[in-house]
Formats: C-alpha cells, structure tokens, sequence
C-alpha cells in the first residue's frame, strides 16, 4: 500500500514538474483570469487605493527604519554566508537550494540521467581519494608532544589519530592474541584514545610478559620524550620481535592460526626495522640509516605499500647521492605504481639541477628553451600538476606545519609532508627554487579546468578539499585547488547589504528629498498597473462576474 502511495505521489510530482515546465504560459493567463474575475469580492481596486494612500502618508522615519532593517538582515546573511563557505568551500543557499528545492522542480530526474549515463561511459576517471600512511611520520612522544607542550596546539586531528589506531590494530593485533594475557591488554590498549591509559596498559602488558614487542612499540612511539630514548626503546623491542618471528616462521604451516600470528609478528618487526631506521636518520646517521633501509627492502620486498622507497630517497638526498636516487626512482616511478609527491618533485629537481646554476628568465625568454632546460621545465610542471600545493610550500609563500600520520595524494597534507623534509634538499640545489619560482605557474595554462581533464594524470580530485581539513588542525590555513571564486549568493548579498546601508544613511541625512523620491519611485511602478485593470475593464464587460456567479 505504501509503495502504490509513493508511486501515485511520485508520478503526480513528476506531472506538476512537466506542466510548470511546458505549460507556464497557460499558467500565467490562468492566475491573470482569476484575479480580473475575482477583483469585485477582494475588493482590488479600493485595497489597490488603500494601499496607495498609506504608502504617501509614510514619513521619513519609516523609511530609515525600513532601509536599516534590511540592511542589517542582509548583513546578517552575508556573515553567515561568508563563514559557512570558508569552513565548507560552498554556499549555503545554494546548498538549500540544490538538495532540497531541485528536487521538487524535477532535479533528481536529471541527475539520475547524467550519473547513469557517466556510469556507462567507457571512459571513468575520477580516482578515489583514498588516504594513506605518511611514510615519514613523526614521533608521537618526542615530536608531536614537544609541539604541544611549546605551543598548546594539537598538531593531530581525532580523525587523524582514530586512522592511526585503526592501523595499529591491523598491524599489531590478530585473532589468536585472546590466548595470551599481555596481547590482549595490547589489544585494548591500541583501542583506548587516552594517551596516558595507552601508556599504562602498556606496561602492564610488559609486567604480564617482558617479551611483547608491540608494548615496546607503543611506549616508543608515545612515552619517550627524545629520538635518542627511542631508538633504545626500539632496539629492546627488536630483539622481541625477532625472537617472535623466528619462532612463528617456523610454526606458520601448522594452522590457519599460526599462520595469522606470523603475518602480525612480520608486520611488527617490518614496522621496528623502519622505525629504527628513521631513528638513524633523525640522529645523524644517514649512511646507517639508508644500509637499514635498504637491507629492510631486501629482505621484505612485498612490504612496497609501506612506501619504505620514499624514506630511502629522502635520506640519500641528506647524502646528496644523486645517481643512487635516480636509480630508486627509475625503479618506483613507473606507470604502473602510484605517484606520490616525493617521485614527482623529487623527478623534477634532479632534471633541474642539471641547468638550475645556470638559468635565467631574461636569457632563456632570448634564446628559448634547451633541451635539458625544456627537459627540466616539463618535469616541474609534471609534479605541480600532481600537487599543485607544494610550490607555495617550497617558496615559502606559506608557513608549515607538523605533518599528519596520514596523508592525502595530491592534497594539501602530502604537500606539507612532503616540503617539511625536503625543502632543504631544494634550498642546497643552487637556483634550483629559482626555476621552479619562474616556472611552476605556466603548469595551469595546460590545464585550465582541472576537475573535468588532466594533461599527465587523472583530472584532479574533488574531494581533497573535505579530506584535508579532517586530516589537518584548524590552525592551518586549508590550501585549497582550484582556487574557488566566490558563490554568486555572497555578492548578491553584499550588494543588497551595501545598497541598502546607503539607502539608510541618505535617507537618514535627506529626509525630505528620500522620501519624496520613494513616493515617485512607488507612484511610477504602480502606474502600469493600473493602466492594465483600466483597459481590462475597458475591453471586457462589467456583468462578467454577476453572469459567472449565476452559472
């Protein structure tokens, strides 16, 4: 019964759609018939006279009160507007406007139509904004915490921090951790989102058993409060988890169990290794680090996803071993595996680092382009292209912050990730900030709508915008691409607040001759008006009603 109701209501909807679309014209004639028919029981004309009596015996007053009232209504309105489209990057009214009005004036049919029809195009390319793990995260304890206690800020968001839990319990924690005492308290403690019950539970899972390594993990990660303290932290977790993994590798084919609890203990250790690693670098020792790293992608090659190949190339950029990081990237920067920022740029500043001492604007604008200078060129705007937000990053032309633990590809988050690590290694290139200072913008002439068609990559995504602010704190000025203009609703607004507000003040300093002015204003708009009622009353005969009621 209900579906027939909804059905009947849908199908009536869909009729007034069609006639209010097709047949508005008979509409209108039909609204103007009722009222000539119906101007002798309303009583029209004398109201029409009414109204136009108390309109001249306004003073003033009434019309500074009018003015400024509207003016403050609409400037509540462009506030409100105003701030609903710097924290949501749209109007509101238009949003109303779009969800709730389009819909009843046939909207869903349209859209229903364009999605099918983008649904059965060969041609689907708008990728997926999925969110990854910043291969470079920062300490919790001794970097995060240090942030806070300074500043007072929190330099992670909830959504930020829950992404992360969500890892951890994937990576440390399996089906069979029930039947040992100190996993299990793990298990709760990687859930809780108090830091300091986190750390407790961590240390009653040692006291339960000295050889759980994911304890050892979380008070390296949040109870220490310098690099140094954690890589000891780390190191005891190691011998651990080697322990473990030697004993699980040897156990894995016993059952689907067993086989579970070496996949966790490998994730682990894989984990430990990296952590240590970036512990090497942090403290000076890249030479160690990078051995660490490379033997940690030896051993472990189906652990690619972990983007262990971006800590390498960062760290053998510290070493300034160009040929050994253009190698990694003629391994990792193929077609068939996921750009990142770090490929990108770092592509691009080894092409320009080939000409970058020697380049200048006014000379190159004479002679054109070399090759390896057009070579160069084309690399920078592939990466910009890629993440449009790093340059500003690059070029100081925007203050950074803490990255995230989890970052966007192509967003404002793997921007700051990326720039936070490796604007040194741009600043010891010499010139190299100056091509890509001269260079960068021409990017966005090759794709001027970027949300519909890209040149080298997918058309830009949508949805980094929305992503990034549940990734980075409120503190941070949001990088947002393609620059949005402002919604039509605000300058509408604007105007009317602005006109209105001028109306008030000069009808507030020229009583007389404002008023005066409304009077003619409002004289001259109800004159067409009733020239029409005349010389419809002329035309037709005065007993129309009198003959209509008798029917």
């Amino acid at each position: 019964m209900a579906g027939v109701l909804t059905t009947l209501l849908n199908k009536l909807k869909a009729c007034a759609c069609w006639a209010w679309s097709y047949l508005w014209l008979l509409w209108f004639l039909l609204v103007a018939f009722l009222i000539y028919v119906l101007r002798v029981p309303l009583k029209m004309s004398e109201n029409a006279s009414f109204v136009a009596m108390f309109l001249n015996t306004l003073t003033p007053k009434f019309y500074v009160a009018l003015t400024g009232t509207s003016s403050l209504i609409s400037g509540l309105i462009l506030i409100f507007e105003w701030w609903y489209f710097r924290k949501y990057g749209t109007s509101f009214i238009e949003q109303v406007s779009l969800n709730h009005l389009s819909p009843w004036l046939g909207g869903n049919e349209s859209n229903g139509n364009s999605n099918s029809s983008s649904n059965n195009s060969p041609q689907q390319t708008a990728p997926e904004c999925k969110v990854w793990r910043n291969p470079l995260n920062l300490f919790r304890g001794s970097e995060y915490n240090r942030f806070t206690w300074v500043t007072g800020k929190d330099p992670l968001t909830f959504y930020d921090m829950n992404l992360s839990a969500q890892d951890h319990q994937t990576f440390f924690t399996c089906d069979t951790d029930q039947n040992r005492p100190a996993d299990e308290i793990m298990q709760r403690a990687w859930r809780e989102r108090n830091p300091q019950l986190r750390i407790q539970k961590a240390k009653e899972a040692l006291d339960k058993n000295s050889e759980c390594a994911s304890a050892w993990i979380l008070l390296a990660e949040e109870e220490v409060t310098t690099i140094l303290e954690a890589e000891k932290s780390f190191k005891q977790a190691l011998k651990v988890g080697e322990i473990n993994y030697k004993k699980s590798q040897v156990q894995q084919h016993q059952s689907a169990q067993h086989e579970a609890l070496h996949r966790r203990d490998t994730n682990v250790l894989v984990y430990i290794k990296r952590r240590l690693a970036m512990c090497a670098r942090k403290l000076g020792r890249v030479k160690e680090a990078v051995k660490m790293m490379r033997d940690l992608m030896k051993e472990f090659p189906l652990f690619n996803v972990l983007n262990i190949h971006e800590n390498l190339i960062e760290a053998l950029l510290e070493l300034q071993a160009y040929a050994d990081v253009q190698a990694v990237l003629a391994k990792y920067d193929d077609i068939s595996l996921p750009k990142s920022a770090t490929i990108c740029y770092t592509a691009a500043l080894l092409k320009a680092r080939a000409v970058c001492d020697k380049f200048s604007p006014e000379v190159a604008s004479k002679r054109g382009l070399s090759t390896a200078e057009m070579n160069a060129v084309e690399a920078i705007h592939r990466a910009v292209e890629f993440n449009p937000h790093v340059p500003k990053y690059l070029l100081e032309m925007k203050s950074l912050i803490l990255p995230p633990e989890h970052i966007l590809k192509r967003g404002d988050s793997e921007a700051i990730a990326y720039v936070f690590f490796h604007l040194p290694h741009w600043k010891r290139v010499e010139g190299a900030l100056n091509l890509l200072h001269c260079t960068w913008e021409g990017t966005f002439r090759m794709i001027p709508y970027p949300l519909e068609k890209g040149h080298l990559f997918y058309p830009y995504p949508s949805c980094t915008e929305s992503a990034d602010r549940e990734l980075l704190p409120t503190f941070h000025d949001l990088s947002v691409y393609p620059k949005k203009e402002l919604p039509f609703f605000i300058l509408f607004t604007a105007g009317l607040c602005s006109f209105t507000a001028l109306l008030a003040l000069l009808t507030h300093q020229f009583p007389e001759p404002m008023g005066l002015i409304a009077k003619t204003f409002l004289s001259t708009i109800s004159a067409p008006f009733n020239f029409l009622l005349d010389k419809i009353e002329s035309m037709l005969p005065s007993t129309l009603w009198h003959q209509l009621s008798r029917l």
